[in-house]
C-alpha cells in the first residue's frame, strides 16, 4: 500500500477524473453493461452522497480511483443494503487503490448502519473478486447470460455480498 495515497469524499470537483475513469472501465469490457459514462448530474444522482470515495495522491491533481454505492432498493425493510462500484485508473493498479478505498467504504457504511453491501463481478474480472473476497465478499453464485453487451455478446455476471460483522 502507498502511504501517499489520500482517501477523500468525492465532491463534483472530482466529476471529470471519476468519470473519465468510468469511461476507462466501460471501454476495457470486463466492468460494466455500460457503453457510456453518463453526464455528472445522472452519475450524481444515482449515488449515495454519504459513501462516495476518491483516492488521491498529493503529488498529482487527478484521482486515481474512486468507490461508490447506490440504493439497492427504496423500500425500507432494504435500507441497509447497497450495491457497490469501484474502479482504479489503469495507471494506478497494484498501489493500492482499490484496497484503500474498500475499506474507507466498509468503514462509512458500517458507521451508518449498513449491514449489506452486494456486488455484481464479470467473472473474468479476475483483479476485482479478488479484491472483494479480501474485503470480506463471498461469492453467492453466477447468473449466467444475464445480459448483452451492445455487439450482441451475453455475459454471465458473479454476484457476490459482504455482511456487516457488526451492524445488527
Amino acid at each position: 500500500m502507498t502511504p501517499s495515497i489520500v482517501i477523500a469524499p468525492m465532491t463534483a470537483a472530482h466529476a471529470d477524473d471519476v468519470l473519465r475513469i468510468y469511461q476507462h472501465g466501460i471501454d476495457e469490457g470486463n466492468a460494466t453493461f455500460e457503453t457510456a459514462a453518463p453526464s455528472w448530474d445522472v452519475f450524481d444522482a444515482g449515488k449515495l452522497p454519504e459513501h462516495r470515495f476518491v483516492a488521491l495522491d498529493p503529488a498529482k491533481p487527478a484521482v486515481l480511483g474512486y468507490v461508490v454505492v447506490s440504493a439497492n432498493s427504496k423500500r425500507a425493510c432494504y435500507a441497509g443494503v447497497v450495491e457497490i462500484s469501484v474502479y482504479v485508473d489503469p495507471a494506478a493498479r497494484g498501489r493500492g487503490v482499490g484496497n484503500r478505498l474498500l475499506s474507507a467504504l466498509i468503514a462509512s457504511t458500517e458507521a451508518a448502519g449498513v449491514w449489506t453491501i452486494n456486488a455484481g463481478i464479470f467473472p473474468e474480472n479476475t483483479a476485482s473478486l479478488a479484491l472483494h473476497e479480501r474485503h470480506g465478499f463471498r461469492v453467492l453464485g453466477r447468473q449466467e447470460r444475464i445480459g448483452k453487451t451492445a455487439a450482441g455478446v451475453w455475459r454471465d455476471v458473479v454476484l457476490l455480498e459482504r455482511r456487516s460483522p457488526i451492524v445488527e
